[in-house]
């Protein structure tokens, strides 16, 4: 598949519902391993009443169609990216790299998130990127209850 160039841009509350969708979706297509411990209504829910009012959320769109989504929150440590989802379907035409991309230029480092460890894909992702994995854990801290490792973009690091 060709890239795709998407428009970017914050979230709205009217965003909620496709924003939802993204992250359903793309759970239910590429984490088989890890399922929602959430209900896709709870998931709505929290979309609209956390994600998009309390984090900075952006939007990947095409066509007006909401095909990506990237939430980060600035904490004491570092920088956090919530939440990076491609929808099925998008996946491999360079529009999670976009949004990454995105990210990188406007926030200070160091840049920190959490993957699955089985989620090979992603992890393959983001040490594309420039990202190292810094810690893994049980999985015991996280509501799925699966195997996490934390990874982090430092200051000096290149995206590649």
């Amino acid at each position: 598949m060709p890239p795709m160039n998407a428009t970017l841009r914050p979230a709205d509350g009217e965003d909620a519902s496709a924003v939802a969708n993204v992250l359903i979706s793309s759970r239910l297509a590429y984490m088989p391993f890890a399922p929602s411990a959430h209900s896709p209504e709870e998931v709505l829910a929290w979309v609209g009443t956390h994600l998009i009012p309390d984090c900075e959320t952006t939007v990947a769109t095409i066509e007006d169609e909401i095909v990506g989504v990237l939430t980060v929150s600035q904490r004491s440590d570092a920088v956090w990216i919530n939440q990076l989802f491609v929808l099925p379907g998008w996946v491999g035409r360079g529009i999670g790299s976009q949004l990454l991309r995105h990210a990188h230029a406007k926030l200070p480092r160091p840049i920190r998130l959490y993957t699955f460890q089985a989620h090979s894909r992603a992890r393959r992702f983001y040490e594309r990127h420039g990202y190292k994995a810094i810690g893994f854990t049980d999985g015991q801290a996280n509501e799925e209850r699966c195997p996490d490792v934390l990874y982090e973009l430092s200051a000096g690091a290149s995206e590649a």
